[in-house]
């Protein structure tokens, strides 16, 4: 038996959404085409809008369709900072979290190397919880200087939920656009643009059970930002290239089957994760359970095993039919500690010892129990095999 539990890096596709996605393919036209074919594809394009807005709450002329959640948090973080530095250029600070995905992370260095940025990192507990009293501080201290905010809905590796709303509230009162990186939180807590506050966030369709190349970005109607690439101005002509008609419908439908099965399934995973967590307990004493006393993903549990290298449990695990990740997928395969873990305030050792295990819209309850069959052997082989490195 062959078990995947690596949601968060991508989903199967839905079976729903791949017979839409293929038979929208085969459609012929361009978007922008004024023949019967070009509107035809338009028609799917602006039906998909359509749905995705009423899925998230929010108006249709907000969605701008991407490749995905990587172009959707560069084009928000950079043109919203572009946009406002190039309007107030003493307005060059962008505050973020140290445990942010590297999209976000990596395009705010970018800006602090290549465009006279400076980052502001909210400062966190040991469990990721953000200290909103220091970002209070230093937006009474720096306000006249903050071009944005960028903080993730939920953390994609330990799961650790934050408080937008919070977060919206404290930066409207300095009139500072924020940003979201929404995609580890959509179809696994309620999700609502409109009562957020954002001035932007990113969803993509992938970890939903969507095709790979299907994302969004939502950016609020009285929001401007520079476009990063240049074209035929299409998508309020701030994302150019011709449309997919295609991904936008096979985007539309995977949001809206995760939204609408969210109440009901979240619960249940929370309870096949609880178990999953109780069960490696009982193997490992000693392990640490990321973000445990925090509001988290009901999906996610991220664990750190002292003297274990977390690669050497992927491979056991794998070669027992078991998939699951060592943490965020655009940093698996490269050897090194988790970002997101040393955040936590744990050490280079600790932070190589994690195993990131998130469940989906197709994980049933002998995925968690073929799980815990192969953790006990995987867990003594990684042990002996300790924290050697290659």
């Amino acid at each position: 038996m062959t078990v995947y539990l690596d949601h968060a890096a991508t989903s199967p596709i839905r079976a729903s959404v791949l017979e839409l996605y293929t038979a929208t393919l085969s459609e012929i036209g361009n978007p922008a085409s004024v023949h019967s074919f070009g509107q035809r594809s338009r028609q799917i394009l602006e039906q998909a809008r359509e749905e995705i807005a009423k899925a998230i709450d929010c108006d249709r002329n907000e969605v701008i369709f991407t490749s995905g959640g990587t172009e959707s948090d560069n084009l928000a973080i950079k043109g919203l900072y572009w946009n406002v530095n190039s309007r107030s250029p003493n307005k060059n600070i962008i505050i973020s979290a140290a445990a942010e995905h590297h999209a976000v992370f990596d395009a705010i260095n970018w800006l602090v190397d290549s465009q006279n940025a400076q980052a502001y990192l909210i400062p966190s507990d040991d469990q990721g919880v953000l200290d909103l009293a220091a970002l209070e501080s230093f937006l009474e201290q720096n306000a006249d200087r903050v071009a944005l905010v960028s903080v993730m809905w939920a953390n994609n590796e330990i799961g650790v939920i934050h408080p937008i709303n919070q977060i919206t509230a404290l930066s409207a009162k300095f009139g500072i656009p924020v940003h979201s990186d929404a995609i580890a939180a959509l179809g696994h807590i309620p999700v609502s643009f409109a009562e957020s506050g954002l001035a932007a966030m990113t969803i993509t369709g992938h970890k939903l059970g969507g095709p790979v190349g299907s994302g969004a970005l939502i950016l609020r109607r009285d929001q401007k930002l520079t476009p990063v690439n240049h074209g035929g101005g299409q998508e309020r002509n701030l994302r150019s290239g011709t449309p997919d008609a295609s991904s936008a419908a096979a985007l539309a439908l995977t949001v809206t089957e995760a939204v609408a099965e969210q109440a009901s399934l979240s619960p249940k995973h929370q309870l096949m994760r609880d178990r999953l967590i109780a069960g490696v307990r009982q193997i490992a004493k000693e392990v640490i359970v990321s973000a445990e006393h925090a509001p988290r993903l009901p999906n996610n549990a991220h664990f750190r095993f002292p003297g274990c290298l977390g690669d050497s449990l992927l491979f056991l695990l794998d070669t027992e039919g078991v998939s699951i990740s060592t943490g965020s997928a655009c940093t698996a395969g490269v050897s090194g500690p988790s970002h997101v873990v040393l955040s936590l305030g744990a050490d280079n050792d600790e932070a190589m010892g994690t195993l990131r295990i998130t469940l989906g819209h197709t994980t049933q309850e002998q995925d968690i129990e073929a799980f815990l069959k192969a953790f006990p052997k995987a867990y003594e082989g990684a042990k002996k095999a300790g924290l050697t490195r290659r």
